[in-house]
């Protein structure tokens, strides 16, 4: 993620991002589905023990919000400039080196939580941010108040304890920035952390109670596409590149390829292989699927392959008796 580094204290300094910038409007966008049931924590945190099924954070079942939360704040900048005339601005969710979180928090949006997400009491953590830099002064409205206490739910159930401290995240350890934005090959003592998640994770946003108030959209947007809201890792590695970049078309998750992809899948399969509760046909399903991919151009994919078909290897080698 050097790109934010890259920009030095642009990120802090708004106005030097956007020269004129006097006010930022902060906007949060709500992303749970039409549709979602009132036991969606428990429904979600489950999944997490179905080994064969392929699990893709909440926010990316959809359309990519990129998008969305870019158009939605462009027009309500066309609603500004009827009420006003024209004015300077710049649209920003997700885009730029900009301190996100920080702009919400001191605007009102909410909180800081321990996991670094910013919480809300009125709809807790699964939303967007968006940003309207304008060169208009605006009142300010005041920061929120804290609200996590005692509480280290998120800390004590992130799978690879990636929060390190409160308000402490370690990157290098989140299976977020794992399966979405790093490159190469996924650190080997990580791996079996990883579980089935494939794009994402949301365990320490499932484990804040605060998501209890979390808000259903009423945009159509996050709808879950078909074989993102419940596939199996086989039926998602049969994808080919085209397939692939035909379901994902107008997705967050088209951006980080189809070899990416397939790696984060292979590494879910290998995760299952390893589990002996995994029953045994889907067992034969997944060795099958993944050996499709033995010889895939991709040496990333190539490792991540070899390496899961050994999970299964290793299950059934004889242990030595002491």
């Amino acid at each position: 993620m050097g790109y934010m580094a890259s920009h030095g204290m642009k990120r802090a300094r708004p106005a030097e991002l956007v020269p004129g910038t006097v006010s930022v409007i902060t906007a949060r966008m709500d992303y749970l589905p039409q549709g979602t049931p009132p036991e969606w924590l428990a429904r979600e945190t489950a999944r997490s023990l179905q080994p064969a099924e392929a699990v893709v954070s909440l926010y990316a079942r959809g359309r990519d919000y990129h998008k969305v939360l870019r158009s939605r704040l462009q027009k309500l900048q066309d609603r500004i400039a009827e009420a006003i005339g024209p004015f300077g601005h710049r649209v920003f969710t997700d885009s730029a080196p900009v301190l996100e979180a920080e702009l919400a928090t001191r605007s009102g949006l909410g909180w800081r939580g321990k996991h670094t997400l910013v919480l809300s009491r009125e709809a807790g953590s699964m939303f967007f941010l968006g940003e309207l830099f304008v060169d208009l002064a605006l009142p300010e409205t005041p920061a929120a108040s804290a609200h996590c206490g005692q509480c280290t739910a998120c800390m004590d159930l992130c799978p690879t304890q990636a929060i390190v401290g409160p308000y402490k995240l370690d990157a290098r350890r989140c299976i977020s920035y794992l399966t979405i934005e790093h490159a190469g090959p996924i650190d080997e003592a990580l791996r079996p952390l990883i579980g089935n998640r494939i794009y994402g994770c949301d365990d320490c946003q499932l484990a804040c109670p605060w998501n209890k108030f979390a808000q259903i959209s009423p945009l159509p947007d996050w709808q879950a596409r078909d074989g993102l809201g419940a596939g199996s890792i086989a039926e998602l590695m049969a994808w080919n590149e085209a397939e692939f970049l035909r379901r994902t078309e107008g997705s967050a998750i088209r951006r980080i390829g189809h070899a990416r992809w397939l790696r984060n899948l292979a590494l879910a399969a290998g995760n299952a292989l390893a589990t002996s509760a995994l029953p045994e046909g889907e067992r034969q399903v997944l060795l099958q699927a993944l050996a499709v991919h033995t010889a895939h151009p991709d040496p990333v994919v190539q490792e991540q392959v070899a390496w899961s078909q050994a999970q299964n290897a290793d299950r059934l080698a004889p242990r030595s008796r002491a």
